[in-house]
């Protein structure tokens, strides 16, 4: 069984939409969660992960980071790993 994967985006962020196109790619499915008008939902994420940037990828409930984070585990297979785990 994989691990799900969690996308918080916000509009017009070029690097949201580069991890999108990267999980797309991948045919990986994931939930995005776009907080461009939810302030409430900012706050409780950067409680969550620790991060105020976006986008924010989660595997599970482990936060991974951004898209370079998103990025270089594809490169490495971590990401499989995680998916797997």
């Amino acid at each position: 069984m994989t691990k799900s994967i969690t996308l918080y985006t916000t509009d017009r962020c070029s690097s949201c939409v580069r991890a999108k196109a990267l999980l797309t790619q991948r045919a990986l499915p994931f939930e995005e969660v776009n907080l461009s008008r939810d302030p409430d939902g900012r706050a409780a994420l950067v409680e969550r992960t620790g991060m105020m940037t976006f986008p924010q990828v989660l595997v599970g409930d482990r936060t991974l980071g951004g898209f370079e984070a998103l990025a270089a585990a594809d490169r490495d297979g971590r990401l499989a790993e995680l998916l797997a785990a």
